[in-house]
Protein backbone atom coordinates (compact mmCIF):
# COMPACT_ATOMS: atom_id res chain seq x y z
CA UNK A 1 0.00 0.00 0.00
CA UNK A 2 0.94 3.19 -1.04
CA UNK A 3 0.98 6.00 1.93
CA UNK A 4 0.05 9.37 1.64
CA UNK A 5 2.72 11.46 1.18
CA UNK A 6 2.70 15.82 1.74
CA UNK A 7 5.37 17.96 1.42
CA UNK A 8 6.19 21.25 2.16
CA UNK A 9 8.12 24.16 0.08
CA UNK A 10 8.66 27.41 2.27
CA UNK A 11 10.21 31.09 2.07
CA UNK A 12 13.40 29.65 3.76
CA UNK A 13 14.10 27.59 7.18
CA UNK A 14 14.04 28.48 10.70
CA UNK A 15 12.61 31.51 12.47
CA UNK A 16 10.13 33.72 10.36
CA UNK A 17 10.18 30.88 7.23
CA UNK A 18 6.41 30.10 6.07
CA UNK A 19 4.64 27.29 3.78
CA UNK A 20 4.61 28.66 0.05
CA UNK A 21 3.64 25.50 -1.34
CA UNK A 22 2.25 22.00 -0.77
CA UNK A 23 2.25 19.04 -2.65
CA UNK A 24 0.56 15.55 -1.40
CA UNK A 25 0.69 11.93 -3.17
CA UNK A 26 -2.58 10.15 -2.32
CA UNK A 27 -2.78 6.41 -2.30
CA UNK A 28 -2.90 6.00 -5.75
CA UNK A 29 -0.08 8.07 -6.55
CA UNK A 30 -1.98 10.98 -8.18
CA UNK A 31 -0.45 14.47 -6.65
CA UNK A 32 -1.75 18.00 -6.54
CA UNK A 33 -0.17 21.63 -5.55
CA UNK A 34 -1.33 24.79 -4.05
CA UNK A 35 1.22 27.82 -3.96
CA UNK A 36 -0.09 29.66 -1.18
CA UNK A 37 -1.07 33.46 -0.79
CA UNK A 38 1.38 34.99 1.67
CA UNK A 39 -0.29 37.02 4.99
CA UNK A 40 0.92 40.53 5.46
CA UNK A 41 2.60 39.30 8.57
CA UNK A 42 4.56 36.59 6.85
CA UNK A 43 7.49 38.87 5.86
CA UNK A 44 10.98 36.26 6.03
CA UNK A 45 12.40 35.25 2.32
CA UNK A 46 15.95 33.71 2.07
CA UNK A 47 16.90 34.44 -1.74
CA UNK A 48 18.59 30.77 -1.32
CA UNK A 49 14.96 29.03 -0.90
CA UNK A 50 13.52 31.23 -4.18
CA UNK A 51 16.75 29.54 -6.20
CA UNK A 52 16.34 25.71 -4.80
CA UNK A 53 12.16 25.59 -5.49
CA UNK A 54 11.56 28.43 -8.66
CA UNK A 55 8.70 29.95 -6.45
CA UNK A 56 9.05 33.74 -6.44
CA UNK A 57 7.22 36.27 -4.32
CA UNK A 58 5.97 37.39 -7.90
CA UNK A 59 4.19 34.29 -8.33
CA UNK A 60 3.27 33.68 -5.04
CA UNK A 61 0.98 36.86 -5.50
CA UNK A 62 -0.03 35.86 -9.26
CA UNK A 63 -1.18 32.14 -8.62
CA UNK A 64 -1.25 31.99 -4.45
CA UNK A 65 -4.64 30.36 -2.74
CA UNK A 66 -5.73 32.12 0.56
CA UNK A 67 -4.27 29.97 3.23
CA UNK A 68 -7.66 29.07 4.34
CA UNK A 69 -8.82 27.89 0.38
CA UNK A 70 -5.37 24.95 0.83
CA UNK A 71 -6.30 24.41 4.38
CA UNK A 72 -10.14 23.60 3.38
CA UNK A 73 -8.60 21.54 0.55
CA UNK A 74 -6.24 19.57 2.84
CA UNK A 75 -8.74 18.69 5.13
CA UNK A 76 -10.82 17.56 2.77
CA UNK A 77 -8.70 15.44 0.76
CA UNK A 78 -7.09 13.91 4.14
CA UNK A 79 -9.66 14.25 7.22
CA UNK A 80 -9.20 11.65 9.37
CA UNK A 81 -6.00 10.38 7.85
CA UNK A 82 -2.55 9.51 8.51
CA UNK A 83 0.00 11.81 6.58
CA UNK A 84 3.95 11.36 5.55
CA UNK A 85 6.20 13.84 5.59
CA UNK A 86 10.27 13.39 5.55
CA UNK A 87 10.59 16.43 7.30
CA UNK A 88 8.22 16.52 9.85
CA UNK A 89 9.89 18.78 12.11
CA UNK A 90 9.55 22.03 9.47
CA UNK A 91 6.70 20.83 7.61
CA UNK A 92 4.68 19.96 10.61
CA UNK A 93 5.53 23.73 11.86
CA UNK A 94 4.81 24.62 8.11
CA UNK A 95 1.65 22.90 8.08
CA UNK A 96 0.81 24.42 11.64
CA UNK A 97 1.45 27.68 11.05
CA UNK A 98 -1.30 27.55 7.06
CA UNK A 99 -4.11 26.27 9.54
CA UNK A 100 -3.38 29.05 12.23
CA UNK A 101 -3.51 31.58 9.31
CA UNK A 102 -6.63 29.63 7.78
CA UNK A 103 -8.74 29.63 11.55
CA UNK A 104 -9.20 25.65 10.92
CA UNK A 105 -8.77 22.92 12.95
CA UNK A 106 -6.23 20.15 10.75
CA UNK A 107 -8.14 16.59 10.47
CA UNK A 108 -5.37 14.61 9.38
CA UNK A 109 -2.26 14.00 11.31
CA UNK A 110 1.28 14.41 10.00
CA UNK A 111 3.72 11.59 10.60
CA UNK A 112 7.63 10.96 9.75
CA UNK A 113 7.89 8.93 6.98
CA UNK A 114 11.08 7.82 8.72
CA UNK A 115 8.18 5.68 11.60
CA UNK A 116 7.19 3.30 8.26
CA UNK A 117 11.06 2.45 7.22
CA UNK A 118 12.55 -0.69 8.03
CA UNK A 119 16.30 -0.63 8.49
CA UNK A 120 16.24 -2.42 5.17
CA UNK A 121 14.61 0.12 3.40
CA UNK A 122 17.12 2.95 5.50
CA UNK A 123 19.93 1.20 4.10
CA UNK A 124 18.88 1.13 0.14
CA UNK A 125 16.99 4.67 0.62
CA UNK A 126 19.31 7.13 -0.67
CA UNK A 127 20.41 5.16 -3.67
CA UNK A 128 16.73 4.06 -4.61
CA UNK A 129 15.65 7.88 -4.14
CA UNK A 130 18.25 9.27 -6.74
CA UNK A 131 17.32 6.27 -9.27
CA UNK A 132 13.65 6.82 -8.63
CA UNK A 133 14.22 11.00 -9.08
CA UNK A 134 16.44 9.83 -12.25
CA UNK A 135 13.32 8.26 -13.64
CA UNK A 136 11.30 10.68 -13.19
CA UNK A 137 13.13 13.13 -14.72
CA UNK A 138 11.75 16.07 -12.28
CA UNK A 139 14.49 18.77 -12.97
CA UNK A 140 12.57 21.23 -10.43
CA UNK A 141 12.14 21.34 -7.06
CA UNK A 142 8.31 21.54 -6.24
CA UNK A 143 6.60 20.54 -3.34
CA UNK A 144 4.54 17.14 -5.47
CA UNK A 145 7.00 16.49 -7.62
CA UNK A 146 8.91 15.61 -4.33
CA UNK A 147 5.92 13.92 -2.43
CA UNK A 148 6.16 11.39 -5.20
CA UNK A 149 9.59 10.75 -5.51
CA UNK A 150 9.01 10.10 -1.85
CA UNK A 151 6.41 8.01 -2.23
CA UNK A 152 7.97 6.07 -4.87
CA UNK A 153 11.02 5.60 -3.23
CA UNK A 154 9.23 4.17 -0.48
CA UNK A 155 7.50 1.59 -2.79
CA UNK A 156 10.61 0.46 -4.43
CA UNK A 157 12.67 0.21 -1.05
CA UNK A 158 9.65 -1.84 0.56
CA UNK A 159 9.65 -4.60 -1.97
CA UNK A 160 13.34 -4.48 -2.67
CA UNK A 161 13.76 -5.17 1.11
CA UNK A 162 11.25 -7.49 1.23
CA UNK A 163 12.66 -9.43 -1.72
CA UNK A 164 15.81 -8.93 0.21
CA UNK A 165 14.49 -11.10 3.25
CA UNK A 166 13.16 -13.66 1.06
CA UNK A 167 16.22 -14.44 -0.86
Amino acid sequence: MRPIILDVEASGLGRGSYPIEVGVANTEGQVNCSIIRREPQWQHWDPRAEILHGISREILLEHGKAPAVVATMLNEQLAGQIVYTDAWGNDSSWIALLFDAAELPQQFRLESLRSLLSDGQVDIWHKTKEKVTAELGYTRHRASHDALILQQTFCQTAELAQRQKVG
